[in-house]
């Protein structure tokens, strides 16, 4: 197995998305045309069809989707890249509108997006996995030596020894302080041994887990690292008040570091959800809702006296209210502000635990995701006096209201729905609602809508 292929891993991505993006092209040219395109082609679409290669060229240089780390995250890979082909079309249909080129067939464009997106998305699955696979086996590795054998670096010890897929071969700890290390046997030298060490190894990476007041030693390996094309890593330790992932950005000079990460804090996750949110909900709305309303409408009314709608206030994104439509489930009472729903409660109707228990109720805020105060997938909203109460007994509860709400939720489909009567449950449900926010991508979105969809189907033993 070769060790340097991460070298050719930009050029196989890139060489892969071009041949699938011109099968795309030329496949849709057949299925539109009925014509081989090598015995007779429309100089129009000779045209087009390099107009689409170019545009891709500029759009992976300026957004650098072949720089692909060893821990980056699948998720976060298929999303950059459907983020490309969304951006791609978007430029080729803008380019076509602005040069009046309406001659081309809508049905050929169609066509290749839609198999241009499976493809590639499918190659870079396999890509992936299979350099994943390689690196399993020992391919495509790079030695590394961890400076500093205390806590932090057994921390980077354990990953790279239980991460096989990442690809490190480690080398070996160095550390002045053996007294305090924890793996005293795979220390092979001091601090000042590192750069001989590395030069008759051939250490590709260091990572360097010293208390951030070794100045000086480490400023000394930083210089030796980048003077002979050896990456060095800092692995900071922050055990004393983080544990999870931060990011690090500079203000001028001046580093500034984020203790939570925010994907939706980009304007193209939120363009993307918020398109999303509307096409999925109007596909509701049209579909769903002539077929439902008069249903639910018809049996709710013959159920109990009172709307067929209930409205309540609901704490939305930054704590703004905004009322919050549901199908009625309950008799009309005047505890609906103040005291949730139980398992049992005498004031569900007999349609409304169908309701309940279907997740069916909660349809009516279809139109609250369309008209922007929710969204299809987020953290649930309370009613404001939950709201006040909660963000009294619970850390970080109010870190939920930094994005919209959601009809469903990454805590809802884990088994965290329903009454929160118990404290616990709830700050349960916050942790859930938490990582989902630190941790968002289109995919988990519709990871969610088909576990929820699922659970439906199932049955769920917390709602009601």
């Amino acid at each position: 197995m070769i060790k340097g292929l991460s070298r050719f891993i930009k050029a196989i991505h890139l060489g892969g998305d071009l041949l699938l993006l011109n099968f795309a092209f030329w496949i849709s040219y057949i299925l539109k045309f009925h014509q081989n395109p090598l015995h007779a082609i429309n100089d129009h679409y000779v045209f087009l069809h390099l107009s689409f290669n170019f545009i891709w060229l500029i759009l992976i240089l300026l957004l650098k989707i072949y720089n692909i780390e060893r821990v980056t995250r699948l998720e976060s890979i298929i999303f950059n890249l459907a983020k490309t082909v969304f951006l791609h079309a978007t430029l080729v249909f803008s380019f076509i509108a602005s040069i009046n080129a309406f001659y081309y067939s809508r049905k050929q464009l169609l066509y290749t997006y839609l198999i241009f997106t499976a493809t590639v998305l499918t190659w870079r699955f396999v890509a992936v996995y299979l350099l994943k696979f390689v690196r399993s086996l020992g391919g495509n590795y790079r030695n590394v030596v961890i400076v500093g054998a205390g806590a932090v670096g057994n921390q980077i010890y354990n990953y790279i020894k239980h991460d096989v897929a990442s690809g490190y071969k480690f080398a070996g700890f160095f550390d002045d302080n053996i007294d305090k290390s924890l793996h005293r046997s795979l220390i092979v030298g001091n601090v000042n041994d590192v750069k001989l060490f590395a030069m008759e190894n051939n250490i590709d990476e260091i990572f360097c887990a010293l208390p951030l007041t070794a100045t000086k030693n480490i400023r000394d390996l930083m210089a030796f690292a980048d003077n002979n094309l050896i990456r060095f890593r800092m692995v900071p330790d922050f055990r004393g008040f983080l544990n999870k992932k931060v990011n690090i950005d500079f203000y001028n000079r001046v580093p500034i570091l984020t203790v939570r990460s925010e994907p939706l804090e980009l304007l193209t996750s939120r363009v993307l959800k918020r398109t999303f949110d509307i096409a999925f909900s109007l596909s509701v709305i049209l579909i769903l809702f002539p077929i439902l309303f008069p249903i639910f409408v018809l049996l709710i009314k013959l159920n109990s006296r009172g709307p067929v709608f209930f409205k309540q206030k609901r704490s939305g994104r930054l704590n703004e209210e905004f009322y919050c439509y549901k199908f009625r489930s309950m008799s009309v009472n005047l505890q609906s502000d103040s005291q949730q729903a139980i398992q049992g409660d005498a004031r569900i109707t007999p349609i409304g635990r169908f309701l309940r228990k279907s997740n069916l109720d909660e349809l009516p805020q279809f139109y609250n995701v369309l008209i922007g105060n929710m969204s299809i997938v987020g953290p649930r909203p309370h009613m404001l006096k939950h709201t006040e109460e909660y963000s009294r007994l619970i850390d970080k509860y109010m870190v939920r209201h930094l994005v919209k709400p959601g009809i469903t939720g990454w805590a809802q489909v884990n088994g965290y729905r329903g009454t929160t009567l118990n404290p616990r449950y709830m700050m349960k449900r916050v942790q859930y609602d938490l990582w989902y926010i630190e941790n968002w991508s289109f995919l988990l979105d519709v990871k969610i809508i088909f576990l929820t969809v699922y659970n439906m189907i199932k049955g769920d033993k917390n709602a009601g």
